[in-house]
Formats: structure tokens, sequence, C-alpha cells
């Protein structure tokens, strides 16, 4: 992997990751910017002990852009975009609309591809390893920043999501606090250890390894569909030696794990059948934040909203309104349908 560090027109820093070492980035960003003064905001919520991030700017942002004005595609003749390079393999910059800027936080885009109509299913194994190697490398950087907490790195996919700009893409935003999920996550964790005297993460997995909602396992890893899913189709996938994030995986870990995470990317849009749209997804990396890394485990959870063909998920007043989930699919049965569309 080539790693080249360079700047956009307002400042914004870009890193271009390269499979090979004699790629050159030298193209300027011409475009006539001014550097984003506008800063998010970080409100402490009493009732919840949670952060509220307030980014009013946000709205602002650019909106379901026709294909040939993305800002995420590479440059061409006279179109200047985010990438001033005319053509790349994975990019990554900081977000010109950030949910988290300043002293509270960084928000960077991780462009996967520079093929506007690809989808991370499409890429090839060697490619979704760069992919995680820039993954990987973003986690390092901005966990070293002063202030940052947790490092999350995610993908958004489809509209039914929210997704507002279709070339295929993901994010990454380093927390100036422990998010909510990870807190509850290391209280239970915590209380687990106290009762048991083991780790709660080394005890969810044996379980699930050796039930019957195993989606995918290999030599290093294993993705089952939970015991208590809240999400019609979600399956989490874990190491199978704990550590704390992407910077700790050992060498094998690390070469397994593009091939297994295009196989479940790739099942999720067999899932509908061959006619049906797209499959919509969340792909969350939960990494540990930075004065919790002896308990935490680093693992992946996927889920999508649709729950069957042409039908979706929405979040009801019990979900929305008080956080308990009703789930229409059982664990069991997804399960099933995740295994049946394994690849021929």
């Amino acid at each position: 992997m080539k790693k080249t560090v360079t700047h956009l027109a307002d400042g914004r820093e870009l890193v271009y990751y390269d499979a090979h070492d004699d790629t050159v980035r030298d193209a300027a960003d011409p475009r006539p910017l001014t550097p984003v003064t506008s800063a998010s905001e970080i409100r402490h919520d009493p009732l919840l002990d949670e952060h509220v991030a307030i980014a009013s700017h946000r709205q602002g942002r650019t909106y379901h852009p026709p294909a040939d004005s993305c800002p995420l595609c590479p440059s061409t003749g006279d179109r200047h975009s985010e990438i001033p390079a005319d053509a790349y393999d994975v990019a990554v910059f900081e977000n010109r609309f950030p949910s988290l800027s300043g002293e509270n936080g960084r928000c960077e885009v991780v462009c996967f591809t520079s093929d506007h109509t690809a989808s991370f299913a499409d890429l090839t194994e060697e490619r979704a390893a760069l992919v995680v190697a820039a993954w990987t490398d973003r986690t390092a950087a901005l966990a070293a920043r002063p202030g940052v907490r947790q490092v999350y790195c995610f993908e958004n996919r489809g509209t039914e999501i929210g997704v507002t700009l279709a070339h295929p893409h993901g994010q990454i935003y380093a927390f100036p606090f422990t998010t909510p999920r990870t807190a509850t996550m290391l209280r239970t964790a915590a209380a687990h250890r106290a009762r048991t005297g083991r780790n709660l993460f080394d005890d969810v997995l044996a379980r699930e390894r050796a039930g019957e909602r195993v989606v995918l396992a290999g030599e290093h890893w294993t993705a089952f569909v939970p015991y208590a899913a809240r999400w019609p189709y979600e399956v989490h996938l874990f190491p199978h030696h704990r550590v704390p994030d992407l910077t700790a995986l050992g060498d094998a870990a690390r070469a397994e794990l593009p091939g297994l995470y295009l196989e479940l990317l790739r099942r999720f849009d067999r899932l509908f059948g061959p006619d049906a749209p797209p499959t919509p997804y969340i792909s969350a990396w939960h990494q540990a934040p930075a004065d919790a890394r002896d308990e935490f485990a680093l693992h992946l959870e996927l889920f999508t909203v649709r729950r069957a063909s042409g039908k979706l998920k929405y979040l009801a007043g019990t979900e929305s309104g008080m956080g308990a989930f009703m789930n229409d699919v059982s664990p069991e049965s997804a399960a099933d349908r995740l295994r049946e569309v394994a690849s021929s």
C-alpha cells in the first residue's frame, strides 16, 4: 500500500491509498473554496447521560446530485470534485459538512472506488483489503488526535437508509466521547466480569459459534445472527482472537477478513431475489474507546432495514420512543436464509 497525504483547496486533508508503490498523486484542487468555519457543538443530555452533536450547518450539504455532478467521482476536464485525481483506488478526506469538527471531533469520507456505479460488494479481495488497510490507518491516526475517545468506521448504503450520495463510500467519525451503545456494552461487560470472572464478548462468541445461527465461519472469524437480533437481517462478525480495534488485528485475521466480508455483503444482496433492488444496509465497526481497550472486543454489525421484498422495517413508537425493539423475522430463520444464499 502507498499512502499519499495532500490537501484540498480549503485546507481539508485528503489521503490517497494506492495498491501500487509507483502511483503518483500530485493533482491540485483548483476550486475557489474557503475554509469551513461552522463548528459542531456537543451537548449533554442529563436524563440519559448521553451526548448529542448539534450541527446545523449540515442542512446545506450536498443532496442527491446527478451522477455527472457527484462530488466523490474523480475530477475530469473542467469538472472538479472532492477528488482532484482523474482516477483513484481508495481516497479519504475530511467531510466538508461534518457532524463533528474542531475540538469536538472529526468526520471523514472514505471512497471505496472511483467507479460511481459499483458497490463495496463489487470490489475484488485486493481492493477490499486496501479499504481495510485505510480503515486501520485512519483509526490509528484519528485515535492519536487530542480529545478523541472513540473511532467509528461505517458505511450507510441505500436511499432507504438516508444516503444522500450514491457513490460507493463510507465514513469515519472520531468522537470526543464514548458513544452510548459502546458505554452500555462496557457496563454490561464489567458486570459480567464481576459476576463470572470472564469476558462477556468471549462468552457471547463461544455460545454463538456452538449454536444454530452461524452464517459464515473461517479460521479466524465467525459471522452469526445474534440471539436477540433487533433488525430483520442482522449479522455480527467477530474475530476468534479478541482485539480492541482494527489496528490490533493479527496478520492472519487481517488477511482472511476481506473475503469473508465481501461474501457477507454479497449474501445480503441476494436475500430478496435476483430482481430485487440492491439491499440497503448499515455496516458498523465497533471499536474500543481509548480508555477501555482491555475488555472490549472489535466486531462488525451489519444489518438491513428491508424485512421482505418491497417491505421496509420502520422504527415504530416502541422502538423510536422507548428503545424497545420488536423483530418481525426470527434470528434462526434469518440465519437459514443467509446460509441459503451462499455463493455457488
